[in-house]
């Protein structure tokens, strides 16, 4: 815990769902990306778009295709995220409003998140895999308190910054993607995925008014979900001779409740994409993106509701629309790289929460 006087909540991203997140779990940012080969049913022709650049979805998209019998997919992601504003419906709210309720308010969060995930394809049909991610989060607040003291004509109060940190490894995800249709131009398979609770829910951190001693974090500065989580979904993927398109629906719901006695809100996405590719080597992309997550089902009892907005179980939820731009770089010997950069252009949140500010993707794939 880094202390100063004078002077908050996090991603999931992960494979079929949302997580940067929920990982990134908006508070939440299950938040919540692969990419794509061709593929068909066994004893299906296989149609191979895989020497152009747009073949694969932009790298802000997971699971987004299946891979030909046999093969392989290693991959590694680079996510880091920010978020400065704190809002109130969609209303932007000041520290001094947040501190009108609670005794501290969060001022900004810093999420990076490295994901590291492999693929592999028994049949045509069929394509499973795993990711893992390794997240740090770092949340910036600011504590008021009273200043007592004899002979003060007026009550006066005193502002300590101070800032909380945790890292280590999140929730993994095992996935499968099963092909329902594919032809020379068009793609559909199902996304099914289960996220085990491999992330910590018991992070701890010094605080202002802790006295020194680590203790137990709010919601969003947690690792994981500590709950199993059903990951299902459904892809479409289109192909044309001068542009490639796509969509996706998932969600990440949530089963029963952790060892601390709560649950995270379920979390459901809508996407849809456009690729050209303006060399055979590489594409550009355009991305649209619908998030929507619930607040939390029980609570932590370590935590007190009354101390700071990230602790309460009613202001997780939150909705936001976000606009993406990215580019894709077919490279020799079966690598790619790919960059994206989204932007929420939209954002309704339970709140006083902290809202996303851009966010920025750097990813490579190796089919094997």
């Amino acid at each position: 815990m880094k202390l100063n006087t004078l002077s908050a909540a996090c991603l999931s991203t992960l494979f079929a769902m949302p997580v940067m997140a929920e990982e990134m779990d908006h508070s939440n940012m299950d938040h919540s990306k692969m990419n794509h080969a061709q593929m068909g049913h066994e004893g299906m022709a296989q149609h191979d778009h895989s020497s152009r650049a747009d073949s694969h979805a932009p790298i802000g998209v997971m699971g987004d295709h299946t891979h030909n019998e046999g093969e392989w997919m290693l991959s590694y992601r680079y996510m880091t995220m920010s978020m400065t504003d704190t809002l109130d419906g969609t209303k932007k709210v000041s520290d001094d409003e947040v501190l009108a309720g609670f005794m501290v308010a969060p001022k900004s969060m810093t999420m990076q998140m490295h994901m590291f995930g492999a693929m592999y394809a028994p049949s045509n049909a069929l394509t499973v895999g795993f990711m893992l991610p390794y997240i740090e989060n770092d949340m910036k607040l600011v504590m008021e308190m009273p200043m007592m003291g004899s002979g003060m004509a007026m009550p006066m109060t005193m502002r300590t910054n101070f800032e909380t940190q945790s890292k280590g490894i999140g929730d993994l995800k095992a996935v499968a993607l099963y092909s329902l249709f594919a032809n020379d131009t068009a793609r559909v398979h199902l996304n099914m995925g289960l996220s085990l609770p491999t992330g910590s829910i018991d992070e701890k951190d010094a605080t202002a008014m802790s006295g020194g001693q680590d203790i137990i974090l709010p919601y969003p500065m947690q690792l994981g979900s500590g709950t199993y989580d059903v990951m299902p979904g459904i892809t479409y993927n289109g192909t044309q001779d001068s542009y490639s398109y796509g969509a996706q629906l998932n969600a990440v719901l949530r089963t029963f409740t952790n060892e601390r006695d709560y649950r995270l809100g379920n979390r459901y996405q809508a996407q849809a994409w456009a690729a050209v590719p303006i060399a055979q080597f590489m594409s550009l992309s355009i991305r649209g993106d619908y998030e929507q997550w619930g607040n939390i089902v029980g609570e932590d009892s370590d935590l007190n509701p009354m101390m700071v907005p990230t602790a309460r179980k009613d202001l997780r939820a939150g909705k936001q629309f976000s606009t993406a731009v990215g580019v894709n770089f077919l490279l020799p010997a079966g690598n790619r790289i790919a960059l994206e950069y989204e932007v929420p252009v939209y954002q309704d949140l339970d709140g006083p929460q902290l809202a996303a500010d851009p966010m920025f993707t750097l990813g490579w794939q190796l089919v094997l």
